[in-house]
């Protein structure tokens, strides 16, 4: 029988430092401070430099991943890479995840792929890599995030500009005892894709209502059915964590679950960074102080993808 007890081994992550100040652009934006900490809940948002590309932020958390884990993380182990991204190096051809195969020298035995999803990418994207190790007799692959929205930003668009940071991730996904993949609820309403996309210039726009009742309507639907496939109560879960779409979005979803909302999002100082805002808040939790762990990504689509990552069997 194949082996399914794969799970989250160690986190690598990577913000660049430079920052945009959203204190200093609210009266362009005719936002009051009290609308900028209490609805959005972002204070600055992280930039990346000009010539980096995606795969060079994917390499730079790749670092940080083999400083935490030395010789254990061993890349002549790896089976698989996966990298979450809908902004590729280039022009998208050839895909991310090859580009930076070959600047991380893997080996030819590593397959590599991408997968272009957005604010939900994260978390379906541990069902994928999970179901690739399973069908192809796998053992250890790594998941990275990288979805740079500055490349396709307007910096004069109140409705994005202060919202979307750039950031990157990488995860190592084997068999373990700790924050074992469980159970996911994931469903996409695609009559309702046009909140969030490109225009005709490349351009981001979005639709923040439309987002907003996106999620405040099907979100906390999928924290009861993801529960319920997981045999968990709502007080058994260790840590919330929410994809920041704004911080408003999260404390309406808390408030229809019955939970508490974070007083601040931890992003807060540097963005809603799309796929990797998940694995980012994860990466300061551990499997010790909050064994079960509701994880859950909503948005670009419009679509949702749940899943509560919990210890193993004994």
């Amino acid at each position: 029988m194949a082996n399914d007890d794969f799970a989250v081994r160690a986190i690598g992550t990577y913000i660049p430092s430079a920052r945009l100040d959203n204190g200093a652009r609210i009266e362009r934006f005719e936002y009051s401070p009290d609308a900028l900490r209490d609805k959005i809940g972002v204070m600055q948002t992280a930039r990346k430099a000009a010539e980096e590309e995606t795969s060079d932020m994917c390499v730079r958390a790749y670092e940080h991943l083999s400083e935490k884990l030395g010789e254990a993380l061993d890349p002549e182990s790896l089976d698989l890479i996966v990298v979450v991204t809908q902004h590729p190096d280039g022009f998208g051809l050839p895909h991310t995840s090859a580009i930076l195969h070959g600047k991380l020298g893997l080996p030819k035995t590593c397959f590599a792929f991408d997968i272009s999803l957005g604010c939900s990418g994260y978390v379906s994207a541990l069902a994928t890599v999970k179901g690739h190790l399973i069908a192809t007799g796998g053992k250890r692959a790594l998941l990275f995030t990288a979805d740079p929205y500055s490349k396709s930003l307007s910096e004069d668009d109140k409705n994005t500009a202060m919202i979307f940071g750039d950031a990157a991730t990488v995860t190592l996904i084997e068999p373990g005892a700790d924050w074992q993949i469980g159970a996911f609820d994931s469903g996409t309403d695609g009559s309702a894709h046009h909140a969030l996309e490109r225009d005709a210039d490349g351009v981001l726009r979005m639709n923040g209502r439309a987002v907003f009742n996106f999620c405040a309507l099907n979100v906390p639907k999928s924290v009861k059915a993801t529960l319920e496939k997981n045999g968990l109560e709502k007080d058994e879960v260790d840590a919330f964590v929410f994809h920041p779409g704004s911080k408003y979005i999260v404390d309406t979803i808390a408030a229809r679950v019955k939970i508490d909302p974070p007083k601040t999002l931890h992003c807060a100082t540097y963005g809603n960074t799309i796929s990797s805002s998940i694995p980012l808040v994860l990466a300061d939790l551990d499997a010790t102080s909050a064994p079960n762990v509701f994880v859950s990504g909503f948005g670009v689509g419009l679509g949702w993808a749940s899943c509560v990552l919990k210890p193993g069997k004994d």
